[in-house]
This record gives C-alpha cells, sequence and structure tokens, in this order.
C-alpha cells in the first residue's frame, strides 16, 4: 500500500493532473472497501454480541464447535449448556455462535 502511495505521490510532480486522478481513485478504492468489508463485519460483530447479551437459560444455542444444546445455567461469562443424555458442559458465553433448531434434543 506504502508502495502505491508513493508512485501516486511521485506522479503528482509530474504535473498535468495525473497524481490527482489516481488520488482520487484511490480514496475510491479506500471508501468500496470500507463499505464491503469492513462495515458488514462491524454489524456482524455487533449482532452477535448484542445475540450473547440476550441469552437466557432454555435457550437451544449451537457453540462455534458445532455443539448443539441447551442453556440450563448461565453465570457471568460462562454458560452451563445441556446436550443428549443430560450430559452437561461448560462453555464460554464467547463460544456460543447461533440460535439451535427447536426441535427436541434427545428425540432420537
Amino acid at each position: 500500500m506504502m508502495n502505491y502511495l508513493t508512485v501516486l505521490l511521485m506522479q503528482s510532480q509530474d504535473g498535468e493532473g495525473g497524481g490527482f486522478q489516481s488520488l482520487i481513485f484511490l480514496l475510491l478504492i479506500i471508501v468500496v472497501f470500507y463499505m464491503f468489508f469492513i462495515r458488514p463485519q462491524m454489524k456482524k460483530s455487533k449482532d452477535l454480541r448484542k445475540f450473547r447479551e440476550n441469552l437466557k437459560k432454555g435457550d437451544r444455542i449451537v457453540t462455534i464447535g458445532g455443539i448443539h444444546g441447551k442453556i440450563v445455567e448461565m453465570q457471568d461469562k460462562i454458560v452451563t449448556i445441556e446436550v443428549e443424555d443430560q450430559t452437561r458442559l461448560k462453555v464460554e458465553k464467547s463460544g456460543i455462535a447461533m440460535d439451535g433448531p427447536s426441535e427436541n434434543l434427545s428425540s432420537n
């Protein structure tokens, strides 16, 4: 990125306004990068944080590792989930990825 900026600055010394057009092009690339990459990622992160804050006992969830379970106990940063056969696991709240399916866990 710095090499491209150096080339742009060197072009602007040649005259004829070529550097100004290149600078506008660079700014346009930065705006497009922000709109299509940074902004959606920030929104996704904000939505995930809000989802984790609104978790409550009885919610069905899926962890980042793909474990499906139901929340049976909540502490500050640790959530105890119940998986199949009444097995309980303690996971970090930050390890919860999304809502789980609404079907019964013990149905085989």
